[in-house]
């Protein structure tokens, strides 16, 4: 396998490219709760600094977050085109990182309650419209008390309701000009009119999940979402699509589609209260997926509202959802089952913010040998688990959590002949057969 290589930001000086390069291969590893600072490869530089380096980069002031974002952006380009027929899907969602015990984080914003405090982490993941396998996040940002943090821009920006700052995200990810039209997809938080009118007037495409107890227009009346989804179940509308896993169980999803449109007015809320703001007619796909159990149990049911193209077919418009759930694998990757960032000792918002999009480089890393269809990268991956010590469950070859471990065991191991003699490695292997009898 050949040795973990990645783009470099290109803005930085070339000391600050160096480090920036060091602490990616640092965060190619999945972190203890009671350890949750970057493992320190076995090279020169001892462990104190090592460390101090990496929070001298963190806070430093020259390390803006476009430009830790450039690599990301870079790789995000090239594989789009080779991992994505005909769309990006981007699933974006919203994270709590909970700091309740770290007074040291003046910063630290109310998420939940009183209580619960930390940072909001913001996430556009980009996707493969044919796999579903992640490849990059497309635009990260933390809010904070100064405001957010944000890949988009050098400054601070103030924070804004989520849609809102959804919004703005759509419009710098269009910006980017992708080799791919994208495609977001986006759970029911998302279910707005006054935003489904905004994002389709310029030309955003989207597939988000919608409230039952919202009212449409379905054939010439007006009906509630879920009252249209059971009169396509009384109609015989639902036709299988595919199985699926369903909380770790197998399953079967169903999938109708109809036509239907919203004309009700908008009622944000601003400055806690609501107004009424009308707007033109929107015409949108509706796709019910169903899930169920093999014995025909239903299970769960998904309404999915979409402007997408109709050349894409409804079951393929449901598979893109049942995607989204690969957003939550990246924050449960960034947190318990990989980088612990909730244990971080960052003490700011922009620190923070910086050594996340470290951390996303190492997770970029981690898909892409997860990504490869290569023979050669299914070996690969194999010995990687192996240097992980990992089990896996039955049918399940590999992890990301395992990946990240087997590569830093095996960049561990490079790094180790790089700085020591040969023979005393020798020599500790002889002394370890001796103890051990082997």
């Amino acid at each position: 396998m050949r040795e973990v290589d990645f783009d470099l930001p290109q803005s930085l000086e070339p000391r600050l490219q160096g480090r920036y390069q060091h602490l990616v291969r640092e965060h190619l590893h999945s972190s203890r709760a009671l350890a949750p600072g970057a493992g320190r490869l076995p090279g020169a530089a001892s462990a104190l600094a090592s460390t101090q380096a990496a929070w001298r980069f963190y806070g430093n002031e020259r390390v803006p977050l476009p430009g830790l974002m450039e690599p990301i952006l870079a790789h995000a380009r090239r594989a789009v085109e080779q991992d994505c027929q005909q769309y990006g899907l981007v699933a974006d969602d919203w994270s709590c990182l909970a700091y309740k015990a770290h007074a040291g984080k003046t910063d630290r914003v109310r998420l939940k309650n009183k209580k619960h405090r930390g940072y909001e982490l913001q996430t556009s993941l980009l996707l493969s419209d044919q796999d579903g396998h992640p490849i990059a996040p497309l635009a990260q940002e933390l809010r904070a008390q100064a405001g957010l943090y944000t890949t988009r821009s050098q400054r601070v920006r103030p924070p804004a309701k989520h849609l809102d700052g959804l919004t703005q995200r759509m419009a710098h990810l269009a910006g980017l000009a992708l080799p791919r039209p994208l495609v977001h997809i986006i759970d029911r938080e998302a279910d707005s009119v006054g935003h489904y009118r905004q994002w389709q007037r310029r030309g955003r495409r989207f597939v988000v999940r919608a409230k039952g107890r919202q009212r449409v227009e379905w054939q010439g009346q007006s009906w509630l979402l879920a009252a249209v989804a059971a009169q396509l179940q009384a109609q015989g509308a639902f036709a299988y699509a595919r199985p699926v896993e369903y909380e770790g169980r197998p399953a079967q999803q169903y999938v109708a589609e109809t036509r239907v449109v919203i004309t009700r007015p908008a009622r944000p809320k601003r400055h806690g209260r609501s107004t009424t703001v009308p707007g033109p007619a929107v015409s949108l796909r509706l796709v019910v997926s169903q899930v169920r159990s093999p014995e025909g149990q239903l299970l769960a049911t998904w309404l999915l509202l979409s402007n997408v193209e109709p050349s894409v077919s409804a079951q393929v418009l449901a598979l893109w959802y049942y995607w989204r759930w690969r957003v939550e694998s990246f924050f449960k990757l960034l947190k318990g089952a990989g980088h612990q960032v909730e244990s971080w000792q960052q003490r700011s918002g922009p620190a923070l913010a910086r050594r996340l999009l470290v951390a996303s480089m190492a997770c970029v890393v981690v898909w892409q040998v997860a990504r490869d269809p290569s023979p050669q990268a299914e070996q690969s991956r194999r010995l990687l688990v192996r240097l992980s010590g990992r089990q896996m469950k039955r049918g399940c070859s590999w992890t990301a959590p395992a990946l990240l471990d087997g590569l830093w065991v095996l960049l561990a191991m490079v790094d180790l002949l790089k700085h020591e003699d040969l023979g005393a490695v020798q020599s500790l292997l002889g002394s370890l057969k001796r103890v051990f009898k082997t």
